[in-house]
Order: C-alpha cells, then sequence, then structure tokens
C-alpha cells in the first residue's frame, strides 16, 4: 500500500524584486518597446488570474478595465494586442 506524503512548502514573506536600472545608450524605442512588454506581461497575468484564457475574451474593452482596476494607464491599441498574443502563445 503506497503511503502518501503531504509536504508543505516553507513559506517565505513576499518581497518585491530589486529594480535594476536601464542599460543607458539605447535608442528610444527600445526602451519604449521595453516598457510596453512590461506592461502588456503584467495585464496579461492580470486577466489570467480573473479567468480570461482565451485571446477572443480579451477585448480592449476588458484589457482597458482591467488595467484601470489594477492602476496602470489605460494601454494603446497596440499592447492590447501584445496581451492578446500573450494569452494566445502562453498556452
Amino acid at each position: 500500500m503506497a503511503l502518501a506524503v503531504i509536504r508543505t512548502p516553507s513559506i517565505e514573506p513576499w518581497k518585491p524584486l530589486q529594480r535594476k536600472p536601464l542599460p543607458a545608450g539605447r535608442p528610444r524605442e527600445w526602451y519604449v518597446t521595453h516598457n510596453r512588454r512590461l506592461k502588456a506581461m503584467r495585464l496579461a497575468i492580470a486577466l489570467l488570474d480573473v479567468g480570461v484564457y482565451v485571446p477572443s475574451k480579451a477585448t480592449n474593452a476588458t484589457i482597458r478595465t482591467t488595467a484601470d482596476r489594477i492602476g496602470i494607464h489605460p494601454p494603446s491599441d497596440s499592447t492590447c494586442r501584445m496581451v492578446r498574443a500573450l494569452i494566445r502563445y502562453g498556452r
């Protein structure tokens, strides 16, 4: 007979990651794209947390409502497309 052992993970208090400055000397477009990707990732994670697993359910209005709920400025249409792409390929 097999015996099931339930392990409890060590619970440590959550600590935010230390922010590092972005590398200097890159073109402005690189910084814009980088920040857009970060914003899209945050929004995709928030949408997945509330149960939006299919890109067709992630309309621009849904994404912008989620952004407002988590305290992010409303995303542009390009960022909304990026969020849908992350949800699509993240499965």
